[in-house]
């Protein structure tokens, strides 16, 4: 992050420089194109949506205030490249959100779960790191007490992540493929919870931030170059939702064994009746993708809840994400910089009572560069 009074061309070339502010004028145009072009499609859209009957106003759901609690659920992975060995450090976060005048908190403090090691060098080593912090968000998903529980991301992710990892786990060290391994079972079970939210007094929904999906253009055959959110948020009106509508189905897999094939068949399956709504609560405030089980998108007392909730949380002009998942992003995102940190104190640590040369083992714990994933 740049500093007060840092130029963040510093390190650059000062030619280079100038010929990419230069370019900033035709970017302006371009941008600007693109928008107004939005804006005259805006009228015709919102026609198109009302004639399939997926635009509506939350206030047809439900009039009666609940005051749901809620909290927001994310993690990330940091890996130390050094000389010899690498360190590699996975965490998840839970963290409550506005907590409406009615209830008591739950959590004074966030919740975490987290693990550090090292390892030997190894190409795969990112990708079992990513699905164990996909394994820790969904635990610590599944044991949260609020009644809406938000995931940063698509719910569909984890299942990319688990089959990437599981493809390849064989090819890790075995320090970081049984400590994957024993997240796994419980993993799986609290992710079927999340796929299939059962439980009429809890809902889950998954907010991804970036998205590429067109499934609003397509359904509406809306030939424009734009994703769903953005094109969303220049057409709905603040307090407008659009859908629910089933996700784009497509072949999942994940690979199995004895021990975990029941419990990835019914992940698989209840996968595939997700659905997706767009939301936008305040005219500040961008349109949010949701995903969420078929259970809340066919019950509107639940998706009034689940809207009442994102107005809660949506409510500050300066933060553009429900406010538990900013929170729990700002302090994962952290973590990157804090291996360094206990790194450095690891050493010093280990030169206190290191006997023969010093030389060598301040080159092994040299870090060459910190890799960071969400």
């Amino acid at each position: 992050m740049i500093g007060a009074g840092e130029n963040p061309f510093d390190e650059l070339p000062e030619a280079l420089v100038e010929e990419m502010l230069n370019q900033c004028d035709g970017l302006g145009e371009e941008l600007s194109r693109s928008f107004k072009r939005l804006y005259e499609l805006k009228s015709d859209i919102r026609e198109k949506l009302a004639t399939v009957d997926i635009l509506k106003r939350d206030t047809l759901l439900s009039v009666a205030p609940s005051h749901p609690t809620s909290c927001g659920v994310d993690g990330s992975f940091a890996i130390e490249r050094l000389l010899y060995t690498d360190m590699v450090a996975i965490a998840g976060v839970a963290v409550e959100g506005l907590t409406p005048p009615t209830e008591k908190r739950y959590w004074p403090k966030p919740h975490h779960l987290s693990k550090i090691f090292t390892v030997s060098h190894n190409e795969a080593t990112s990708l079992v790191a990513r699905a164990a912090m996909i394994c820790m968000e969904l635990e610590l998903a599944a044991k949260a007490p609020h009644d809406v529980v938000l995931l940063d991301g698509s719910l569909i992710t984890p299942i990319i992540y688990l089959n990437q990892a599981l493809s390849r786990i064989t090819e890790v060290p075995r320090v970081l493929a049984s400590f994957f391994g024993d997240l796994l079972v419980s993993a799986l079970k609290s992710y079927a919870v999340v796929l299939r939210s059962e439980r009429t007094d809890k809902i889950f929904a998954g907010i991804p931030k970036y998205t590429t999906k067109k499934e609003i253009s397509k359904k509406l055959s809306i030939s424009e170059e734009y994703e769903d959110r953005g094109l969303l948020t220049f057409v709905m009106e603040p307090g407008e939702f659009v859908g629910p509508l089933p996700i784009d189905q497509q072949q999942w897999h994940i690979p199995s064994n004895d021990e975990t094939k029941n419990l990835i068949d019914e992940v698989i399956y209840a996968a595939k009746n997700l659905y997706i709504a767009y939301y936008r609560p305040y005219d500040h405030f961008p349109a949010l993708r949701i995903e969420i089980a078929q259970p809340i998108a066919t019950n509107s007392q639940r998706l009034a809840i689940l809207f009442e909730s994102l107005r809660l949380q949506c409510a500050s002009p300066s933060i553009m994400e429900p406010y538990p998942l900013y929170l729990a992003d700002r302090m994962v995102k952290h973590l990157g910089t804090a291996v360094p940190a206990i790194r450095r104190a690891t050493t010093n640590e280990m030169s206190r009572k290191w006997e023969n040369s010093l030389g060598n083992m301040y080159l092994a714990m040299h870090g060459y560069r910190t890799e960071f994933g969400k």
